[in-house]
Order: C-alpha cells, then structure tokens, then sequence
C-alpha cells in the first residue's frame, strides 16, 4: 500500500488486532518519510464496515462489572477497560482520517500521528495488564465510544466536538485523581502508564480543538457557539458532568468561556 487511506480502510476493517498495531505504526514511519500518498482516490466506505474483533464481548454499559480498584481482581479490570478504550482510540483516530474527506495535509497528519500514540498506549496497557494476570479480551467491554463514531459519522465538526473535545477530554479530569489513587497504593507501575496516556491525551484533545476551531472559522461558524450547540445535541443528556480541570483543558485548548459553560451546565 501506498497511500494513506488505503491503510485506513485496511486498519478499520479488518479485525485482526497484531496486523492493526502494525499496519498503524507502519503507516506512521512510512508517512513520516514521505513515502505516503495522501491523494483520496477511493470512496468511503460506510461506517457500518467497520470491523472489530470477537474479544472482548461488548455490553451495554450497565451491563459491565463495575469493580472498585480496592477489590480483588479491581486493578486488572481498571486497566482491561482502559485497554479497551485506548483500543477504541486507535479506531476512532483511524475513522476520522478515512471518513472526512477534502481536508489539509495536515489534518491527516495529525490524526495519523494520534492512531499511532493510542496504539502504543494499548501495547503498553496489554503488557501491564499481562503483569496482574489478565489479556486484552478476558472482560467484557461496552461500545459507548463507537456509538459517538456512528452518530457522528456524517459531520466532522461533531465527530471533533463529541470524541476528542468531550469523551477523551473527560480523561484530563479524571485521570489526575486516579493517579493519586495508585500513589495511595504505592503502585509505580501503574502511576508510569497512566501519567504517559495523560501527558499524550492533553495533545490529542488540543488536535481536536484546534481542528474544531480551524474548521468552524472556514465555514462561517462562531465555535463556541457550535460546540455547545453541537453538545447539546449529541451528547446523552445533554450536558456533560464535571468537575473539570480547568489548567489541562485550557492547554488542550478550550476557551474560558467555553469552560464556564461547562461548568455553569454541570452545576
């Protein structure tokens, strides 16, 4: 292969993970060197296409064990599901660099450099999960994430306001108080993983923004605006709930106004 998205369509629709992991890293180094053409030739193909593989079962979310890290087996379920969303990672980056076409250069330099940062996130959970016992695959998972590709499948500026600037920006609050929790116990190992996936998730959440930001000003759009309207609409309930980390989502790139909105909404 000698273009960029026919290494997309081959990463999204086919399931084997270790060829996935491969043809990401591959497509980055080969892209990196020039050797990539970013001509989009070929159509897109519906995302209805996507495959995924057998393991782990997918769960409605409310269906999926909810173990607290302090119980037995709590810390290899913590990291099963953090594999897991990291491995949804590498799928949604590929999705919105095969699916929005007539974009820069740049836009798809972007997110290929983000598929290949979430693959080596998920290599690195799968050989820390590996270390308490346990494979990608043994739990089962929900597709939350995947249900805000397929909702957004149509519109780029959703796609970026709903993954990178909601879901994934929902890890710069959170993942600090976690951190804080191994230390409590501790564990080193698991404090390194997550402080790495925390210092790579601030960038991709400002790739978002910047692209939301970018795209919205070419087409007329006031983006403050439109990622609240855009929020409003697509996001289940409404409003997303903080508390929020003002500091890492000022660096990712939102706006104070946008983050008194968000808090102004959660409250």
């Amino acid at each position: 292969m000698n273009n960029l998205f026919d290494y997309a369509q081959a990463c999204l629709h086919n399931a084997d993970i270790a060829e996935k992991l491969a043809l990401t890293h591959e497509a980055k180094a080969r892209c990196s060197r020039g050797e990539l053409s970013l001509a989009q030739l070929t159509p897109v193909a519906d995302i209805s296409h996507v495959t995924f593989p057998a393991q782990p079962q997918w769960l409605p979310p409310r269906l999926v064990p909810n173990r607290k890290l302090t119980q037995a087996g709590g810390v290899a379920a913590f990291f099963h599901a953090i594999a897991h969303i990291e491995f949804m990672a590498i799928y949604l980056a590929w999705d919105i660099l095969y699916r929005f076409r007539g974009l820069p250069d740049a836009f798809y330099q972007d997110w290929l450099n983000i598929a290949d940062e979430e693959a080596q996130h998920f290599e690195m959970i799968c050989r820390h999960l590996q270390t308490l016992g346990l494979g990608y695959g043994d739990l089962s998972a929900h597709g939350g994430l995947w249900d805000h590709a397929r909702d957004t499948a149509d519109d780029v500026l959703a796609r970026l306001a709903l993954v990178p600037r909601c879901m994934e920006a929902r890890g710069l609050d959170v993942t600090p108080g976690i951190i804080k929790k191994f230390a409590a116990m501790n564990d080193t190992a698991s404090i390194a993983v997550l402080q790495r996936i925390l210092t790579d998730e601030v960038g991709h959440v400002e790739r978002g923004s910047y692209w939301f930001n970018t795209l919205c000003n070419q087409q007329g759009l006031e983006p403050e605006s439109h990622y609240r309207q855009l929020i409003r609409h697509y996001y289940q309930g409404g409003k997303p709930k903080g508390p929020f980390n003002r500091e890492m989502r000022i660096i990712a790139g939102f706006s104070a106004t946008e983050l008194d909105w968000l808090e102004e909404a959660s409250s």
